[in-house]
């Protein structure tokens, strides 16, 4: 299908089976070609017409070609080459289309499609396989060859049945010719010697027929004049004279034999192009190894096929050497100096390749920064090997391992100072706009520090501090894990970097790598004692530096100038990628993007004992310094451990040393920080109190879990920051990780006492302060407690049971504290605190008696005047000589104290005996002061309504009389047996069953009013 189209095409001369108009060409080529006849051709031509062979009869002036799909000339003169044909080696139908699609300009410049086309004169081979075949492989060219075999043997084929069928026309035609060329031979002469008697009439009939031309030649040329004229016959007789008679065709021979040439040429010149392409092809399936070395090494360079590449390397200079060797031969052979000049054509490509290869492997080994993507199988830290080994296979004058060592050092080095000074700026940005911020609300503060009540805190460490610190903390963490870290940080690259410097001066690595060619690159193989000696030294400076950058960021206050971050950036060549500008350079954080003429201000000065830390976020709690801090040391430990443990390391006298005090000096400032938050917490405990009832016991808030929480917390953080627990577990740590200064136990020791003190005067402070000024303080200031929203402000409000809840929470705490927190800080610290210890005992019991006192004072006070007066009162002298009724004041002091005992009971039960017994002790020194004040003595109606009402508050409190109270009771009793007679004591014996049957009336009376003082009896 496919070649009846080709033919279509070709026999009406179009591009495309699917025209839409009429070709332009084909009206300009019938207008060229068929002119205007002249009358008499016009009578010609109809009379030709007549014939009924008209249709195939051409004209002699016909010059439209019978070959379809050929072309004209600029000038008109028409050839056998066709606008396009199919490729002869059997790829494509259409050669034209090729090139078309190659951006060729094949179909407006005729010449240079005729270079593509076989059937064209000017047919290039070389230009057409470079074009049409570029791409084209050894075996499809071999497969082309082949198919033009075949197309040559069935052409040849074809002539020689054409010759065979007309065999007997070629011998009557030669006949012919025969004939033809004797007559015009002795025709010529014959007429010549007929003739020259004649010779004057037959000039001046000839001369008559021309008279313009002989006239003209007479006149006006003086030869021309006495010149005979050759006669028709004579001129194409074959003579000399008239060149053997071709003087009257020769100039119609020579427009035809270029006409035939240029027609025929092609066609008849197939089998020359036949072999110039068997000869080519020979020579490419001769030397295709030489023609294959270049693509292969391109696509070696291209895939990184290191081992790939070294081999077509030797090859091609295998190939050299052949051709050096047969070039020292003579004489050679056409073969031998072709194979020759594509070797050496071959070689200069390959040098080319080979030194921009080299030039690129210089760059990447050089470019430490943006190693190569590494094939499967790989690691980035084999990656400079393969480099190396790439450099020295091929040849290279320069040593590559000693630059790409130095090379190392250098970008570390550079590294190491940028990525330290950035991180530095970057912390007190956030440090500094934390603390212009001003410290945060006292609820947010308060929420952090409770959170280590939370039963799933030792899981999810959340919630530690407000989001701001916590971002702080995280660039803090992150900038010292890009520094000590053995797994992506700087630490690590060094640590990798020696371990490959020490493979080189030990020669290990050299031993897997190539020679290079004739083993020109083994002296590259040993480094000299310099050289190996200004290796150890430089990896001791990098060490150094990482020590000393680290120790400056812990020792150091917080920095001053902040104008590393809109600081141009160092320079860089035109040649450094990218990739090359230093991590810290490499990305503008938002965060870190400001204004150069209005840079944050510095930290404010207000006395805080953050202000001296430059690793400590402004208001930070002890939570996240702890947590945080205590990943620090693990990293600053473990990386000098790390250290240590390299020999060159520990054989350097002052670098052990120097790790040591980088580790004892960071722990320090370490636990001072925390110290200085964990005080700074203890003055807002007394927040955490919204006097909430906890959920497990209902007689306490929720203030001492959460602070016994906290103190847990903090002092297992701040064991493990002292003693670096995570780090001494390690090999080789002892000798680095000694245990804590005393002056840091010391430090630690009196901030947990203090931070102990602290809570507590700040307990009393907030049970002792009237609600009124509560609520002032805390809508002045935002320090104060916050409210639960459950108990909706009802006990905070009431002072009476803020006392007895923090009575509760202190007495909770003499239990606790030395059970629990007092010996988890001697286990922690190993060290024992019994003074203090007795201290805080002492304190507790102090704080516990005065808050007893604040709270049954005002009711002991009240009691005592509500007796006092009723027993000193005018009508407490009974009018009847035998009472049987209680005074009022009775009634209502024990009213009180019903009222009292409900208040306890359902607030802290555990209260309510010492403070019940407490205020009946009050109740009867009451009475005692009362029947003191009466100057009287008393009668017996007198004495028995005192007997009343001493011994109905009696058997009433019988369940809270203590031993004072006893006491006081028989000293009342003593004192009206001294205030009266010996009369009245006598009848008063006998009244007393009466007086009993009474006590018992008023007792069963008054049953339901005080059955809270009755003990209550155990079931069974």
């Amino acid at each position: 299908m496919a070649s009846d189209e080709h033919t279509l095409l070709n026999h009406y001369n179009i591009s495309t089976l699917y025209p839409t108009a009429w070709p332009t060409e084909k009206d300009e080529s019938d207008a060229s070609e068929d002119e205007q006849p002249t009358s008499k051709t016009r009578v010609l031509t109809h009379s030709r017409s007549k014939s009924r062979y008209s249709a195939l009869i051409r004209s002699g002036s016909d010059r439209r070609s019978l070959v379809p799909g050929s072309e004209k000339t600029g000038d008109g003169v028409e050839n056998l080459v066709q606008k396009d044909e199919p490729d002869p080696l059997g790829g494509p139908d259409s050669v034209v289309r090729i090139l078309r699609q190659k951006g060729l300009p094949v179909e407006e410049d005729q010449r240079l499609r005729n270079r593509f086309l076989l059937s064209s004169t000017t047919f290039s081979p070389t230009l057409y396989l470079s074009q049409v075949h570029s791409d084209a492989s050894t075996q499809s060219l071999l497969r082309g060859l082949e198919s033009l075999s075949k197309s040559i043997d069935q052409k040849s084929a074809s002539l020689k049945i054409l010759v065979e069928s007309n065999f007997e026309r070629f011998v009557r035609a030669k006949t012919t010719i025969d004939s033809v060329y004797a007559e015009m031979r002795n025709q010529g002469a014959e007429s010549s010697m007929a003739e020259r008697p004649r010779t004057h009439s037959r000039v001046t009939s000839k001369g008559s027929a021309h008279f313009r031309n002989s006239s003209a030649q007479g006149l006006f040329s003086p030869k021309g004049a006495h010149k005979p004229l050759p006669s028709d016959k004579k001129k194409h007789a074959l003579v000399k004279e008239s060149e053997y008679g071709v003087q009257g065709i020769k100039a119609p021979l020579i427009e035809v034999a270029v006409k035939a040439e240029e027609i025929w040429g092609p066609a008849l010149g197939g089998r020359a192009r036949e072999e110039t392409l068997k000869s080519a092809m020979a020579s490419i399936e001769q030397c295709s190894g030489i023609f294959e070395v270049g693509p292969a090494l391109s696509s070696c360079i291209k895939h990184r096929d290191y081992d790939g590449l070294a081999e077509e390397y030797k090859k091609a200079r295998r190939y050299r050497e052949e051709a050096r060797a047969s070039a020292s031969r003579t004489p050679l052979t056409d073969p031998q100096v072709y194979q020759i000049v594509i070797t050496a054509r071959m070689w200069s490509a390959v040098e080319t390749q080979i030194s921009d290869f080299k030039r690129d492997i210089w760059r990447r080994l050089s470019d430490v920064e943006n190693p190569l993507p590494l094939t499967a199988g790989q690691n980035t830290a084999e990656e400079p090997i393969a480099l190396i080994s790439v450099l020295l296979e091929l040849g290279v004058d320069d040593n590559p391992i000693l630059i790409w060592l130095m090379t190392r050092y250098d970008h570390l080095k550079t590294k190491i100072t940028v990525s330290f000074e950035r991180a530095r700026v970057e912390i007190e940005i956030l440090r500094r706009r934390l603390a212009n911020a001003g410290p945060p609300l006292s609820r947010s503060a308060i929420a952090h520090l409770k959170s280590p009540g939370d039963p799933s805190f030792e899981e999810k460490k959340q919630n530690l501090d407000i989001p701001a610190v916590l971002e702080l903390w995280d660039l803090i963490h992150g900038s010292v894990t890009n520094l000590l870290s053995t797994s992506g940080g700087l630490l690590g690259e060094v640590i990798a970097y020696w371990d490959k410097a020490q493979g080189f001066i030990e020669g290990r690595i050299q031993k897997t790598l190539p020679i290079g060619p004739d083993g020109q690159c083994q002296k590259h193989f040993h480094l000299s004692p310099e050289e190996v000696r200004s290796l150890n030294n430089g990896f001791v400076e990098l060490v150094g530096m990482l020590r000393d950058d680290v120790f400056a960021f812990f020792a150091e206050p917080p920095i001053e100038d902040v104008s590393l971050l809109y600081s141009p950036l160092p320079p860089t060549t035109p040649s450094t990628p990218k990739s090359a500008v230093f991590a810290p350079f490499a990305h503008q954080d938002s965060r870190f993007k400001f204004d150069a003429g209005n840079p944050p201000p510095a930290s404010p000065k207000r006395g805080e004992a953050w202000e001296d830390f430059a690793f400590w976020p402004p208001y930070a709690n002890a939570l996240s310094g702890i947590h945080y801090l205590e990943k620090v040391l693990t990293l600053v430990g473990g990386a000098a451990t790390e250290l240590a443990g390299l020999r060159l390391v520990s054989s350097t006298s002052d670098v052990p040393e120097r790790l040591k005090t980088l580790i004892n000096g960071a722990r320090e400032r370490c636990v001072s920080a925390v110290a200085g938050a964990w005080i700074r917490d203890a003055e807002m405990f007394h927040l955490m109190e919204t006097f909430a009832r906890s959920d497990e016991r209902k007689d306490l808030t929720k203030m001492p879990g959460y602070f016994l929480a906290y103190q847990n917390v903090v002092l297992s953080g701040l064991q493990r920051l002292a003693y670096i627990t995570d780090v001494t577990s390690k090999v080789g740590s002892s000798s680095l990780v000694t245990p804590p200064a005393s002056a840091t136990l010391k430090l630690v020791r009196g901030d947990f006492t203090k931070s102990i003190y602290l809570l507590l005067s700040d307990m009393i402070r907030d049970a002792q302060r009237s609600p009124s000024s509560q609520a002032t303080d805390s809508a002045a200031s935002s320090i104060g407690p916050t409210v639960d929203s459950n108990h909706k402000n009802s006990d905070v409000e009431v002072q009476s049971i803020r006392l007895l809840l923090t009575m509760s929470n202190i007495k909770h705490l003499q239990s606790a504290l030395p059970s629990t927190l007092i010996p988890h800080f001697e286990t922690s610290f190993s060290l024992k605190i019994s003074e203090e210890s007795k201290t805080i005992r002492d304190v507790l019991t102090q704080i516990e008696a005065k808050l007893f006192k604040s709270y049954t004072h005002p009711t002991a006070e009240k009691l005592s005047s509500l007796i006092y007066d009723g027993i000193t009162s005018p009508h407490w002298v009974p009018t009847t000589d035998r009472p049987t009724e209680l005074r009022p004041y009775v009634y209502e002091a024990l009213l009180l104290l019903v009222f009292v005992h409900t208040e306890i009971s359902t607030t802290t039960p555990q209260l309510l005996a010492p403070v019940i017994c407490h205020l009946f002790e009050a109740i009867v020194t009451a009475f005692l002061a009362g029947f003191r004040a009466r100057k009287e003595r008393y009668t017996l109606a007198a004495l028995m309504q005192a007997t009343l009402d001493v011994e109905f508050a009696a058997s009433i409190m019988a369940q809270y009389t203590s031993h004072r109270a006893s006491e006081l009771q028989s000293q009342v009793y003593q004192e009206l047996d001294q205030r009266t007679d010996n009369s009245a004591r006598t009848r008063l014996q006998n009244e007393l069953p009466e007086m009993r049957a009474i006590l018992k009336r008023l007792r069963e009376g008054t049953r339901g009013e005080f059955a809270c003082f009755r003990k209550v009896r155990s079931k069974g």
